[in-house]
C-alpha cells in the first residue's frame, strides 16, 4: 500500500510536467503558420520614376521592356554577334548549369513524399571449435516513409521551388547584362570607326594647312614659328589617330573575351545604319514589377526567408516515420530455399524536448531574416525608379545635345573654311586657321561621342525596364 502511494505523486508529476511542457510549445507556436504558401507582397508605388518632367508612361500601349533584343536591336551583324555571345559566353553557361542543379534539387524535394527503399543482402560464415560451418543469410528489402504530418516535406518543396526561381531569373539577368555590354561596345566600335573617319580626313586637311603654311614661310610671308605650330596640331592628329586605333583593338578584345574567343576582328556596320528606337514609352511602373530581374529576384527571396521561418516553426513539432522490413532469412540455421520470410514493422516518433536553446534561435533568426528581405526588397524597388530615371535624364539630355552639336559642326566647317581661304590670301593669321580647325576637330569628335551617348542611354533604359530578358 505504501509503494502504491509512494508511485502516484511520480506519475502525478510526469503528468504535470507534460501538460507544462505541452503548454509552453503552444506559446512557442503561437503565430507559427504551418501549411500557408507565400503571397508575394511585391508592390510598386505609382511614382516610382520619381518626378522628372516629360516621362512619358504609356497603359496599354508596348513599352520598351516589352520589346524583344531582336525588335530592339535591328541591326543584324549585332544580332548575330548577340546571339553568338549568349550560345558561348562562359558566365552564361554557368548560370545555366545552377538552374539544372536546382531543377533536381526540386526534384529531390518532390521525391521525399515517396518512401524510400533499400535491399541490402548479408551472409556469414562461422565456426566453433570442430563444429561444423555455420551459414546464414538476410535477404531483406528495407522500406521507410516520413509522414508529412506537419508539412516539412511541403515547406521545404516550396522553398526549392523559390530557389529555383532564383536561379531562373538569375540567368535571365546574366542574360540581359551580355546583350547590354554587347551592344554598347558593338556601338562603341562603330562611334569609334566614325571618329577615325574624321580624324584621317582632318589629317589630310591639316597636311594641306600646313603645305600651305611653308610655302608661306619660304616666300619670306610667314614666320618658322607658324610652321612649327601648324606642324605640331598636325602631329597631335596623327597621335589621336593612334590612339583610337588602339582603342578599336582594346574594344575587340573585350567583345571576344566575352564570346569566349582568342582576340580577332570583329565585324560591325556603319554608324547610323540602324539607328535605335526614338520613340521611347516607358510604360507604367507596374513593368518594373513584371520585367526586372532584380524586383523578381528580391521577390522570391522574401519566399524562401518565409518558407524558412515555417521550416523554424515546425522544428518544434514531432517527425513521424514509418519503417518495416520485408525478406528471405535463414534465421542463423540450416540453409533453406527460399528460407523463412523476415517481417518488421516499426513507426518512430521524435519530439524535441530541450535543444539547448537552438530551436527558438532558429526561430528568431528566421523571423529576423525574412524581414530584412523585406526592407531590402523596397530598397530594390526604390533603385530600380532611380535607374530609369537616370537613364531617362541621359536620353533626353543627348537628344537635345544632338541638335547643338550638329548645328557647331557646321558652323565651324564655314569658319574653317573661310580662314584657310583668308590665309591663303595673306589676310589671316596662321593662328585663326588653327584656333578654327582646331575648334572644328573638337566639335566633330563631340558630336560622335554624343551619339554614343544617346544610344547608351536608351540601352541603359531598355535594361533598366527589364528589357532583354526574353
Amino acid at each position: 500500500m505504501n509503494k502504491i502511494n509512494k508511485q502516484r505523486p511520480i506519475k502525478n508529476s510526469f503528468i504535470i510536467c507534460h501538460m507544462s511542457f505541452s503548454l509552453v510549445l503552444c506559446l512557442l507556436l503561437t503565430g507559427c503558420s504551418l501549411y500557408n504558401k507565400y503571397e508575394s507582397k511585391a508592390t510598386v508605388p505609382d511614382d516610382a520614376y520619381g518626378a522628372t518632367q516629360d516621362i512619358k508612361q504609356i497603359e496599354g500601349n508596348t513599352s520598351l521592356a516589352q520589346m524583344s533584343w531582336r525588335e530592339f536591336f535591328t541591326d543584324p551583324v549585332l544580332q548575330q554577334l548577340i546571339e553568338q555571345v549568349l550560345a558561348q559566353n562562359t558566365d552564361l553557361n554557368s548560370a545555366r548549369i545552377a538552374v539544372e542543379k536546382s531543377e533536381a534539387s526540386l526534384k529531390a524535394a518532390k521525391m521525399a513524399y515517396l518512401p524510400s527503399l533499400y535491399f541490402s543482402p548479408q551472409g556469414t560464415l562461422s565456426k566453433f571449435d570442430s563444429n561444423p560451418w555455420s551459414k546464414t543469410y538476410n535477404l531483406p528489402l528495407q522500406l521507410s516513409l516520413d509522414l508529412d504530418v506537419f508539412g516539412s516535406i511541403t515547406t521545404q518543396k516550396r522553398k526549392s521551388q523559390a530557389v529555383l526561381m532564383q536561379t531562373k531569373i538569375y540567368e535571365e539577368s546574366v542574360r540581359a547584362n551580355l546583350i547590354s555590354t554587347v551592344a554598347q561596345q558593338y556601338f562603341m566600335l562603330q562611334v569609334l570607326d566614325r571618329q577615325l573617319q574624321i580624324l584621317i580626313s582632318t589629317d589630310s586637311l591639316w597636311n594641306a594647312s600646313l603645305e600651305t603654311q611653308r610655302a608661306l614661310w619660304e616666300n619670306g610671308k610667314a614666320y618658322s614659328t607658324a610652321v612649327s605650330q601648324m606642324e605640331s596640331s598636325y602631329l597631335n592628329v596623327k597621335t589621336q589617330i593612334v590612339d583610337v586605333r588602339r582603342n578599336i583593338r582594346s574594344v575587340e578584345n573585350a567583345i571576344c573575351s566575352l564570346l569566349a574567343i582568342t582576340p580577332q576582328h570583329i565585324n560591325r556596320t556603319a554608324w547610323g545604319g540602324y539607328p535605335l528606337t526614338t520613340n521611347i514609352s516607358i510604360g507604367v511602373p507596374a513593368a518594373l514589377l513584371q520585367y526586372r530581374p532584380d524586383i523578381r529576384m528580391a521577390d522570391y527571396v522574401m519566399a524562401e526567408a518565409f518558407y524558412n521561418t515555417q521550416a523554424a516553426c515546425q522544428a518544434f513539432y514531432p517527425n513521424i516515420s514509418l519503417s518495416g522490413v520485408l525478406g528471405w532469412t535463414n534465421s542463423g540455421g540450416v540453409v533453406l530455399n527460399p528460407g523463412d520470410i523476415l517481417l518488421n514493422a516499426v513507426g518512430s516518433l521524435t519530439q524535441p524536448l530541450f535543444a539547448r536553446g537552438s530551436l527558438i534561435a532558429n526561430k528568431k533568426i528566421a523571423l529576423l531574416t525574412e524581414k530584412d528581405m523585406q526592407q531590402k526588397y523596397v530598397q530594390t524597388v526604390i533603385n530600380a525608379g532611380n535607374q530609369v530615371n537616370e537613364a531617362l535624364a541621359d536620353c533626353q539630355a543627348a537628344h537635345e545635345k544632338h541638335g547643338y552639336y550638329h548645328r557647331q559642326v557646321e558652323v565651324l566647317y564655314k569658319t574653317f573654311i573661310g580662314t584657310h581661304e583668308l590665309m591663303d590670301n595673306g589676310k589671316a593669321s596662321y593662328l585663326e586657321v588653327l584656333t578654327a580647325q582646331e575648334s572644328l576637330l573638337s566639335a566633330q569628335l563631340s558630336e560622335a561621342m554624343n551619339m554614343y551617348n544617346a544610344a547608351q542611354a536608351v540601352i541603359a533604359l531598355y535594361i533598366a525596364l527589364g528589357g532583354a530578358t526574353r
